[in-house]
């Protein structure tokens, strides 16, 4: 015995129990993607390099550590080395 939903049942708890979309932009280019590293000023955008190769550096270890202390290092350094030129 099979038990049948009429359509406007089922339309309804599709609608209720399907997940949410996206409200970003599907076809968003991959300039606007990187207009906010490209568009930063250079100590900025040194910082960002660096920030992400200290986060590819800890993607080989299981558990990272301290990638918080090296963000701030690098941040650090970099604020340094601009009030120092």
């Amino acid at each position: 015995m099979t038990f049948k939903y009429p359509d406007i049942a089922t339309q309804a708890i599709s609608r209720i129990l399907s997940e949410k979309r996206s409200p970003y932009n599907r076809n968003a280019a991959l300039f606007d993607v990187q207009e906010p590293i490209t568009g930063a000023s250079p100590e900025v955008r040194r910082i960002i390099e660096r920030v992400l190769q200290a986060e590819k550096d800890k993607l080989y270890m299981k558990t990272p550590r301290h990638i918080n202390d090296d963000i701030l290092r690098i941040v650090k350094e970099e604020v340094q080395s601009t009030t120092h030129h």
